[in-house]
């Protein structure tokens, strides 16, 4: 039999439905797994016993010829999910302690569809990072290593716990978060595939804040039929989040396969930026060859305002940050440290539960947003804002299907390589990234070929609002094209 780790969703169904191997077999070889790569940092909260647990009553089902859509998927959830009774910390030591009575509704849709939980996945403290270097528990190894080196290199972030342990064969699947590139950019880092769906596609309900205009779930998984299995069952429409859109979620999965023959895509110019190195030129123009190669017509766009999306992204995501972050006070649940009084108690905790970078962005946003500064920094953000997703409404209005740019500006690179430098340098790996949250539409980072030292990267495709159908099309062509990567165990 082979490695039941190797398996993909759509072929752990096969196996399954052939009865080729059991859901309590899947998931102890993953937990077998999950213990020999703790040198990767990639759980912060292991499930063995639950899972053990949902893969026997998978098995019955199974069994009773009553199999759900992911009946006996093991994956990993993302550490800003709730889920119910068991550790939610997003990755801080504020939440210390923290397990929701509640579950997030996209983790509630992925029970429901027969889904196994094996543990909560490390990531950037409140998905504020691009390396999952803040997070509380440490920083995530990727499980990639450049030829010839064993330097520890980032997975990407902030959901980097999610796409190292995809990668890492830890998971089947996981669940992430993409608030300015939070899922495509560590999926490039890893050689996975993550999709940010358009805004309002997954409820937001029951995953912790960071920006809420912009915050947005997704999943990260092996290949791109993965990620459109998942996609359909965390996508739906919830009471409880009123910018959860009412519109019907199609089977992505039918959409793989499909011709490209005739579709429009977008090349922008403003993608290339000074100093891009040529190993992500020279990617970008394979995707265009394949693309062009499969029958679609390529047609150079222009996005006037990109170069504006990055300094009005990191003025709107720390003001909303800043609001978000005020729940966290030491009264009613996590961290608290004793003060001489109540505000001296506020103080204590904040300071000892949040992290430097959270510190950070808490002060850009409470800055930005004050009188005197509001209408200079926090309004002209937002007309920026405005301005960016008018600029893809023109591109798509003249016919264009969909966008394709690189995912990232390099490869992944070594731990603390940013450690001495400025934020901004940390700050510009979302530069091909962020755009697509200012504008609410969805994005997907498939990988498409290595660096010269055996490193992943990824392309990435923008597409219209609610049309990740063309997302899972397009990529699909890329990924045949490229073919698979996986990294050298090395663990």
């Amino acid at each position: 039999m082979t490695d039941l780790t190797e398996l993909t969703i759509s072929g752990i169904r096969d196996g399954l439905s052939k009865k080729a191997f059991t859901a309590t077999e899947l998931t102890q070889a993953y937990l077998a797994n999950m213990e020999k790569a703790r040198a990767l940092n990639a759980y912060v909260f292991e499930t063995p016993e639950k899972a053990l647990a949902m893969a026997a009553e998978s098995d019955k089902r199974v069994a009773a010829g009553e199999a759900r859509a992911l009946e006996g998927v093991p994956l990993g959830i993302k550490d800003l999910f709730c889920t119910e009774g068991i550790h939610s910390q997003a990755g801080s030591h504020i939440l210390d302690g923290f397990k929701p009575p509640y579950e997030s509704t996209v983790t509630a849709n992925l029970w429901a569809a027969g889904a196994i939980m094996l543990g909560k996945l490390n990531m950037d403290e409140f998905a504020m990072g691009s390396s999952n270097e803040t997070s509380y528990y440490g920083p995530v190894v990727n499980p990639w290593r450049s030829e010839g080196s064993n330097a520890k290199l980032v997975p990407g972030g902030s959901s980097g716990g999610s796409a190292a342990a995809v990668s890492a064969r830890l998971c089947a699947g996981a669940t992430a978060t993409d608030t300015g590139g939070s899922i495509r950019q560590p999926a490039a880092f890893t050689g996975t595939v993550g999709i940010k769906p358009t805004y309002g596609r997954c409820s937001r309900w029951g995953v912790v804040a960071f920006a809420s205009s912009l915050d947005q779930a997704g999943p990260i998984a092996r290949d791109v039929r993965d990620a459109a299995i998942l996609m359909k069952s965390m996508a739906s429409v919830d009471a409880k989040d009123t910018t959860s859109v009412d519109i019907a979620v199609p089977d992505y999965e039918k959409a793989i396969g499909q011709s490209v023959r005739g579709l429009k895509i977008g090349i922008p110019k403003e993608y290339r930026v000074d100093g891009m190195p040529p190993e992500i030129e020279r990617l970008w123009q394979a995707g265009r060859d394949w693309l062009r190669e499969a029958g679609a017509d390529l047609v150079d766009i222009t996005l006037p305002h990109t170069k504006y999306a990055l300094p009005a992204y990191y003025i709107v995501a720390p003001a909303e940050a800043s609001s978000n972050l005020a729940r966290y006070d030491g009264v009613r649940y996590g961290l608290r440290v004793p003060g001489d009084d109540i505000v001296s108690m506020y103080e204590e905790t904040r300071a000892a539960g949040f992290g430097k970078e959270v510190k950070r962005r808490i002060l850009i946003g409470t800055y930005v947003l004050s009188a005197g500064y509001y209408d200079a920094y926090y309004l002209r953000a937002q007309k920026v804002r405005t301005l960016i997703k008018r600029d893809f409404e023109t591109v798509f209005a003249d016919g264009v299907d969909a966008i394709l740019t690189p995912a990232t500006p390099s490869a992944a690179f070594g731990l603390e390589a940013m450690a001495t430098a400025s934020p901004i340098e940390m700050y510009l790996n979302d530069i091909f990234t962020v755009t697509v949250n200012m504008a609410g539409l969805p994005g997907i980072a498939v990988p498409a070929g290595l660096t010269g030292d055996g490193l992943p990267l990824g392309l990435q495709l923008i597409g219209r609002p609610f049309d990740e159908e063309m997302l899972f099309r397009t990529a699909h062509v890329i990924e045949q094209a490229a073919g698979r990567f996986q990294p050298k165990q090395w663990w």
